[in-house]
C-alpha cells in the first residue's frame, strides 16, 4: 500500500510530463514582453521610401547646396564668437558623412521594397498571362469542335444547293414529260 502512495505522489517521468502548465495549441500565444522598442516595419519602410524619393530630387540638391553655402558663408564671415565651425569645416564634413551614412541604407531599403513590389506584380502578371493562354487554348478547342460539328450539320448553302438540284431535276422531269406527252398527243391526231 505504501509503494502505491509513493508512486502517486511522485511526478510522472518522460518528455511530456513536465511540471509547467500545458499551453493550448488552438490559441495564439500571448505576446512576449521585450525590453527593446518595437516598431512597425511597414511604417518604417514607407517612411524610408518617402526619404529616398526626396533624396532623388532636384529639390534636395538645391536645399543641400543652399544649406552648405549658408554654412560656409556663416563660418567665414560671421563674427568670430558666433562661428561654430572654423575653416577646415570639420563639423560640416561630419554632418555630410552622417547624412550619407543614413541616406544610403534608406535608399537601399526603398529599393528592396520596390523590388518586392515588382516581384509581386510580375508574379501576378505571369499568372494572368497563364490564365489568358489557358482561356485562349480552351476557346480555340471550342471553335475547332464547333467547326467539326458544323461540318456534319446542313448549312444554308448546302440546303440551297440541294434545293436547286431538286428544282432542276423536277424541271427536267416536267420538261421530259411534256415532250413525251406532246409526242403522244401528236401521234394520236
Amino acid at each position: 500500500m505504501a509503494a502505491e502512495e509513493r508512486e502517486r505522489a511522485r511526478p510522472p517521468a518522460g518528455a511530456t510530463a513536465t511540471g509547467r502548465p500545458r499551453t493550448r495549441l488552438d490559441q495564439p500565444r500571448a505576446p512576449r514582453r521585450s525590453l527593446l522598442p518595437s516598431y512597425d516595419p511597414e511604417a518604417f519602410g514607407k517612411f524610408s521610401e518617402r526619404i529616398a524619393r526626396f533624396l532623388g530630387t532636384g529639390r534636395f540638391i538645391v536645399w543641400m547646396t543652399a544649406v552648405i553655402v549658408v554654412w560656409v558663408l556663416w563660418n567665414v564671415f560671421a563674427p568670430r564668437h558666433l562661428r561654430f565651425d572654423s575653416y577646415p569645416f570639420i563639423f560640416l564634413t561630419l554632418m555630410l558623412s552622417l547624412q550619407a551614412s543614413y541616406a544610403a541604407p534608406l535608399i537601399l531599403l526603398a529599393q528592396n521594397r520596390q523590388d518586392d513590389r515588382d516581384r509581386v506584380n510580375l508574379e501576378q502578371d505571369r499568372k494572368q498571362n497563364e490564365r489568358s493562354i489557358a482561356d485562349t487554348e480552351y476557346l480555340t478547342r471550342e471553335v475547332a469542335a464547333l467547326r467539326t460539328g458544323l461540318g456534319e450539320v446542313a448549312t444554308r448553302d448546302w440546303i440551297r444547293s440541294e434545293l436547286q438540284d431538286l428544282v432542276k431535276e423536277l424541271e427536267e422531269r416536267r420538261d421530259g414529260g411534256r415532250t413525251h406527252g406532246d409526242e403522244g398527243d401528236g401521234r394520236g391526231r
